[in-house]
């Protein structure tokens, strides 16, 4: 994966295929690289180029401990499709990188062709905040779960019960979560968990003017779906989608679905309907 300055920091990013640039967005303390197992295959396979990164605060991209803001990801994520020289990209993004999204369609219009956004927000919530601060509580007091425990609440949070109700598949869950838990948190995640979420951006996103896909996923804990019909609703002319049986990570539980609903929005013939 090349390593390019941008924004003022080193970014680690990697581009596969040809075709139109999709750039991808992952969410709070996850490398570009979970966008391999589904997303990436499926989208070269259409036609599409498709770039994935690390986040400033993902190693290896500079970390950028102190003082982190979304506007600086915003900045990052602009600077990547300038460098590519391939604007405007279709972009696309999860969680907190769908906020990154909406952030840069609001920002740099000019470089975002179409925007879609998996399990977003547009405002804050006390229980979001809540969680928030624990994690960041955690981290700043130097406790560290059992990684059996953390899978077990990471698989609870960010999963469907339908996923959860077969034996097999909440195994195969539960060895991913516990093999991710097992390391302590970089200064870099801590950074991103410590950006600023209070702000309520819903009447903002009323001047986006890119044509912008929302999917919620039906069971997420963690973004339920009606903040994201919130932001549909607030994005004039968007388009809302909500995928059943699967929860915050949507996008790795029901892949085949997300990717359909993101190749047709995301070909050239489509838009917001």
């Amino acid at each position: 994966m090349p390593i390019a300055t941008l924004n003022g920091i080193q970014l680690n990013y990697t581009v596969t295929g040809t075709g139109p640039l999709v750039v991808l967005v992952m969410g709070t303390g996850s490398p570009g690289r979970v966008w391999n197992s589904y997303q990436v295959p499926a989208l070269v396979k259409a036609g599409f180029r498709v770039a994935t990164f690390d986040n400033r605060g993902i190693a290896p991209s500079d970390e950028c401990a102190d003082n982190m803001h979304i506007d600086d990801l915003v900045a990052d994520t602009a600077a990547l499709i300038e460098h590519l020289g391939r604007g405007p990209a279709r972009v696309v993004g999860t969680s907190m990188g769908a906020r990154v999204v909406q952030e840069l369609a609001l920002a740099r219009p000019d470089l975002v062709a179409k925007a879609v956004m998996f399990g977003t927000t547009g405002r804050p919530h006390p229980m979001a905040h809540t969680l928030n601060l624990g994690e960041q509580a955690l981290h700043d007091q130097g406790v560290q779960l059992p990684p059996l425990y953390a899978a077990a609440v990471k698989a609870m949070l960010n999963l469907s019960p339908h996923t959860l109700e077969d034996p097999i598949r909440a195994q195969e869950w539960l060895d991913i979560f516990e093999f991710s838990s097992a390391a302590k948190a970089s200064p870099g995640v801590r950074a991103q968990l410590g950006m600023d979420r209070s702000r309520d951006r819903l009447a903002d996103y009323a001047r986006i003017t890119v044509p912008s896909l929302i999917v919620g996923f039906a069971d997420d804990r963690m973004t339920p779906a009606v903040f994201c019909r919130e932001v549909a609703a607030a994005i004039p002319g968007a388009r809302y989608e909500e995928i059943e049986g699967c929860g915050h990570f949507g996008y790795l539980e029901r892949p085949d679905e997300v990717n359909r609903l993101l190749i047709d929005f995301l070909s050239d013939s489509a838009g917001p309907r």
